[in-house]
């Protein structure tokens, strides 16, 4: 191939929008300020951006009906929460990124995944372009014991990296990390939207092609996205994001994307001195340390994906000394609990305009979920009136602007995992409770207590 002439183009860092001439902001995702500057080559047998045209191959179009399918048959890990998370296994041929902030534990779930595989006779290739081999041997030492199956490779180059991979033609490959990756045929430095670009869709030929799982590594930004343009994400078939504080025990593995499976599914695993162990119940683990007694704690149970967990929700509302109170939310949405305060002092007449909150949900985790309204509402009134809330009460359900308790789903499932860990009481939506008694389909030593506004809520309590 010729050698092409050297252009330069901008490429937006968050779509990978490609143009001439910078921008200030992006005209496909609107981001300000995300266009960064590269060089790359065009010339005979290369498109204008760089890329080689593929030869014409001429492709007929099938009909539904004539596309049949079959089973796929998924690899498990042997380690359940991951295996939950992808949505039952491996899936062959399948591009999965995990992204999460350094130290978090993401090489270390990598290295236990191969650790299983090899010890189910299957070959797996470990590929570095961080860390040397006697960095990955001082890891896998403090994992467990390993077998032959698995291989490790020090490499960034893609040229070598494809090579290796279709000579040793491996059962799973894992890629630590993308942003290490580089090709010479692309000029612009590793790391890049450009690099970046192109090693991943070399790593999705390789899958693709040879029918093998390949794992890899994304670095995260300061937001907490994975560096590189978005167009990663899209080109991958899961994500899977790392949560939780590196300086605590636990993580959260969530998936945000996921073609074979729910994206609501976590995986919640602790981290030890033998690597990353599973966190089976997940509920009495976040619940680990709950004051006895205290105002401002009640216990709310959210839903991730089929998974019900109990979380323990904790306020604090004082009087403010200055003219603007302040809000502070932790694992829960900001505005979210602004409107809630709102509904309490428009609804129920409580002076909030004038007082401090401080809203947390224990254990680091974020929910999102409406049904944890309830329990954020009654945690502020909690501590508003300084009167502890029972500490064998669970408590679901949305809130509307008008002061309504709406209803939400899967209720039977959050009931019996609060009777599961010994709570006698549960506060829930009135359309939920009908409905549960008219199944009769309520566990045995739990009572359920039906509320149709928040009014009614707080006189229980």
């Amino acid at each position: 191939m010729a050698k092409g002439k050297t252009a330069t183009v901008f490429f937006c860092q968050n779509c990978g929008y490609e143009s001439a001439k910078w921008m200030g902001q992006c005209p496909a995702c609107r981001e300000w300020n995300s266009f960064v500057e590269e060089r790359v080559q065009t010339g005979k047998g290369m498109s204008d951006n760089g890329k080689r045209k593929a030869p014409g191959q001429r492709q007929e179009p099938s009909s539904l009906s004539a596309i049949t399918m079959q089973e796929e048959e998924r690899i498990h890990t042997h380690i359940r929460e991951l295996d939950r998370v992808l949505g039952g296994g491996i899936v062959p041929g399948s591009l999965v990124l995990v992204g999460g902030d350094p130290g978090i534990g993401k090489s270390t779930l990598l290295l236990q995944v191969c650790k299983y595989l090899s010890d189910d006779d299957r070959d797996v290739l470990y590929i570095s372009g961080e860390e040397s081999l006697q960095q990955i041997k001082l890891r896998a030492v403090r994992i467990g014991t390993f077998t032959d199956h698995l291989q490790l490779l020090c490499e960034t180059n893609l040229d070598e990296i494809e090579d290796v991979i279709s000579r040793k033609k491996p059962e799973a490959v894992v890629i630590d990390s993308i942003q290490t990756m580089y090709q010479n045929e692309v000029s612009a430095a590793p790391g890049s939207v450009s690099q970046v670009r192109e090693a991943t869709g070399v790593f999705l030929r390789l899958a693709k092609g040879m029918n093998i799982p390949i794992f890899i590594v994304g670095h995260v930004t300061k937001e907490g996205t994975v560096a590189g343009p978005r167009v990663l994400e899209h080109m991958v078939d899961t994500v899977l994001y790392f949560e939780g504080d590196r300086h605590a025990s636990y993580r959260i593995l969530r998936g945000v994307k996921n073609r074979f499976g729910s994206t609501n599914e976590i995986g919640v695993f602790e981290m030890r001195q033998c690597g990353l162990v599973e966190v089976e119940n997940a509920s009495e683990y976040m619940l680990t340390g709950r004051p006895e007694g205290a105002s401002g704690s009640v216990v709310v149970c959210s839903m991730e994906g089929t998974r019900p967990i109990l979380l323990e929700v904790q306020a604090l509302v004082c009087q403010s000394n200055f003219g603007m109170p302040r809000r502070q939310a932790m694992g829960t949405d900001y505005n979210r609990v602004n409107l809630l305060m709102a509904v309490l002092e428009k609804r129920m007449g409580l002076p909030m305009s004038g007082c401090d909150a401080y809203v947390n949900i224990t254990g680091g985790i974020k929910m999102v979920e409406p049904a944890i309204d309830l329990g954020i509402v009654l945690a502020i009134v909690s501590s508003f009136r300084n009167r502890p809330v029972d500490e064998k009460t669970v408590v679901f359900g949305e809130v509307g602007l008008s002061g309504e308790v709406r209803s939400v789903g899967m209720a039977e499932q959050r009931v019996a995992e609060a009777a599961k860990l010994g709570f006698n009481t549960c506060i829930l939506p009135k359309a939920v409770e009908e409905m549960l008694r008219s199944q009769k389909s309520i566990p045995k030593g739990i009572e359920i207590k039906g509320v149709a506004s928040v009014k009614e809520a707080v006189n229980l309590i």
